[in-house]
């Protein structure tokens, strides 16, 4: 008895601590299962190191979500603020400017303050967090209905006749090289086959010290008549002016064309394809018709050592609206009036493809998924006259290379295709890349 006495206790408690200790293992386990939960949920896109790049790479420039009716709501409560700030009650599509600006002008006359055309509230005045941002928007950062002067401008371009396809192309002051190619090459007007086409490069002002390159821009606009230019600072924070200034010229000087399609200088696209197989001109035109590389579901990136950062206070939302890439996207002619109104009331973002899907939500209007997922590519395809014979765009090319590329294209178009075969999922495969590839 007096052994068992002595041992029983000391057998029984160990066994109780050993039970205690592993469901405190378990309970301390979970705790922490639940807290990285929750951290990654709230702040997942914040622990993504800095990362540089090309601007529209996906898993930079945002960081893909998962959807749900509580992050929907909260999108749109998001967008009815950024509506909101700019002096408006809610979604609205307006159908004049001259409404327009009696709505700005009355909500000014009202409480706006602060001599502020429109009211809307401009990036330099919401943001604080990135330097970066705040010095490439020295602009003064407000909208309005004529934001900023015209240094060159081609107001007769559709004056004689109704164009089918416009082209906007955003293009740095110093990229006279990338121009000269396009018009070579994609951006011809012979690729319309007949078709009324208008091509047009998009530019800011360059630095103020560089008057050769302005007096060089002007000496080409003579010669070429297809660039308009206005008075802000060209730069890439300031892409979303230069798509609004876009906008507005075609709406203004071109509101009747059928089709336009924005895209950038280095890109490559297959025009002809564009024009016979996606918007078919055989066709009555579309109208409330956007597509490209469609973009869903996407979040704000919050890394302030990003590029593509994108301030809370500024974009408070989870997630974007859908949206597609600014490497290239086609809409139809009746929707550049519509979204440069609908900007008029939103403060502005200097993400432009973002802030245009933005214009979109406010005007109810969906972006169709093109009939090809493999159409519009924001990256650069891998050459083959085969691949490049279907489809639209693809990224990063040189003014040479694009020549290069551009006349394999034109002189192998009746055969691009002829070595290869197409597998069950509709990809081109090639059997052998003899007369595929330019020399």
């Amino acid at each position: 008895m007096q052994w068992r006495r002595r041992h029983c206790c000391p057998i029984k408690m160990t066994w109780t601590i050993k039970r205690s200790l592993f469901r405190t293992h378990v309970a301390g386990l979970l705790s922490l299962a639940l807290l990285f939960t929750f951290v990654l949920f709230f702040s997942h896109q914040d622990w993504l190191p800095g990362r540089s790049g090309p601007r529209e790479n996906p898993l930079t420039y945002t960081i893909r979500g998962f959807r749900s009716p509580k992050g929907e709501a909260n999108q749109s409560s998001s967008l009815r603020s950024l509506w909101k700030e700019a002096g408006y009650a809610g979604p609205k599509t307006f159908l004049n400017l001259s409404s327009l600006l009696a709505d700005g002008m009355a909500g000014e006359a009202g409480g706006g303050g602060g001599g502020t055309r429109m009211g809307v509230m401009g990036l330099g005045d919401s943001m604080s967090a990135n330097n970066s941002l705040q010095k490439e928007m020295g602009v003064g950062g407000r909208l309005s209905a004529q934001p900023y002067r015209y240094i060159l401008n081609e107001p007769f371009k559709c004056k004689d006749a109704t164009p089918f396809l416009i082209l906007l192309i955003a293009a740095e002051p110093g990229q006279a090289a990338a121009r000269n190619a396009i018009r070579q090459t994609w951006g011809n007007e012979s690729v319309a086959m007949g078709l009324g086409f208008v091509r047009i490069f998009l530019l800011g002002k360059g630095k103020s010290s560089d008057a050769y390159l302005q007096s060089s821009i002007e000496e080409e606009s003579r010669v070429y008549h297809d660039i308009i230019q206005q008075d802000y600072q060209d730069t890439y924070y300031n892409l979303t002016v230069k798509t609004l200034m876009g906008m507005n010229w075609v709406a203004t000087y071109c509101p009747h064309a059928s089709y336009v399609m924005k895209t950038d200088s280095d890109m490559f696209v297959n025009t002809e394809y564009l024009i016979q197989k996606l918007l078919k001109p055989e066709l009555p035109p579309k109208q409330r018709y956007f597509t490209g590389y469609l973009m869903r579901g996407y979040a704000p990136n919050r890394n302030k050592d990003s590029k593509w950062y994108m301030p809370p206070e500024l974009y408070p939302s989870e997630r974007y609206p859908t949206f597609c890439s600014g490497t290239g996207y086609v809409f139809s002619g009746d929707l550049p009036e519509l979204i440069y109104q609908a900007s008029l009331s939103i403060r502005r973002l200097h993400l432009e493809d973002v802030y245009v899907g933005i214009c979109l939500a406010k005007l109810r209007i969906d972006p169709a998924p093109p009939p090809n997922e493999f159409l519009f590519n924001h990256w650069r395809v891998s050459y083959s006259s085969c691949k490049y014979s279907h489809l639209i765009t693809s990224h990063q090319f040189l003014p040479n290379e694009l020549i290069k590329y551009w006349n394999h294209l034109q002189s192998n178009k009746q055969n691009a295709c002829i070595n290869v075969i197409k597998d069950k999922n509709g990809r081109y495969r090639h059997r052998k890349f003899h007369g595929e590839r330019p020399p």
